[in-house]
């Protein structure tokens, strides 16, 4: 706020050199008025500084505000009649049964009826007798349907896989595969849970779990020497 203050101080100024010099007669009235006058002066740009500080403030919770948008409640249906070509962003959430060609990226949850070429994210996503191509991208847990397939790599915190997935499976939590299931790439968990019937072609590794196979036997063979 240097400028408020060096502006203040000429004005000051200003007023001292408007006052009479030592001889000169000054009547009681005068010298109250004056006073005033630099009473007002001093109220008036401390309210200007004040009116400054809450602007900037104001500004800079707008931008905040407008550089991480909300997830809205609205849910936006893309139906089995319509074929979309281009990306799709939205705040919201999203039921798609049409198909899409471009990449889909919303905040909500993203359920899915129809065909995707192209990748998709959002915070949870659900797919069902669907067809996708392309990296499919969660934020939180991913639930694959029986007749559904997916060309492409799949990230998450969670996931539940009864359909077909060509591609990797990197997910921090659990990984369950049902039944029907089959993968034909590598999975990446926390942990692992394969039901009878399902079919692997890959390497699982369990690297975020919480004990490290290499360490504990790194560990074993130190406390043998």
């Amino acid at each position: 706020m240097g400028f408020f203050s060096d502006l203040k101080e000429d004005l000051n100024q200003a007023v001292t050199e408007l006052v009479p010099e030592e001889g000169e007669a000054v009547s009681e009235e005068e010298t109250k008025e004056k006073e005033k006058e630099e009473i007002d002066l001093d109220a008036l740009l401390d309210n200007i500084e004040e009116d400054t500080d809450k602007n900037e403030s104001e500004s800079s919770f707008a931008s905040e505000k407008k550089s991480s948008p909300k997830t809205t409640d609205e849910t936006a249906v893309i139906t089995a009649g319509m074929d979309i070509t281009g990306d799709i962003n939205s705040t919201g959430s999203m039921e798609l049964l049409g198909s899409v060609k471009g990449n889909i990226t919303i905040n909500g949850k993203l359920n899915i009826l129809g065909s995707i070429e192209g990748d998709s994210k959002a915070s949870e996503i659900y797919a069902e007798n669907a067809k996708i191509m392309g990296e499919v991208n969660s934020q939180g847990s991913v639930k694959i349907g029986q007749s559904s397939v997916i060309i492409g790599n799949i990230f998450a915190t969670s996931a539940v896989i009864a359909g077909a997935v060509k591609g990797d499976i990197d997910v921090k939590g659990p990984v369950v595969l049902d039944t029907s299931a089959i993968v034909m790439g590598n999975i990446k968990s926390k942990s692992v849970q394969i039901n009878n019937g399902a079919v692997i072609e890959g390497v699982c590794s369990q690297c975020y779990a919480e004990v490290s196979p290499t360490s504990f036997f790194d560990e074993f063979k130190k406390s043998k020497k």
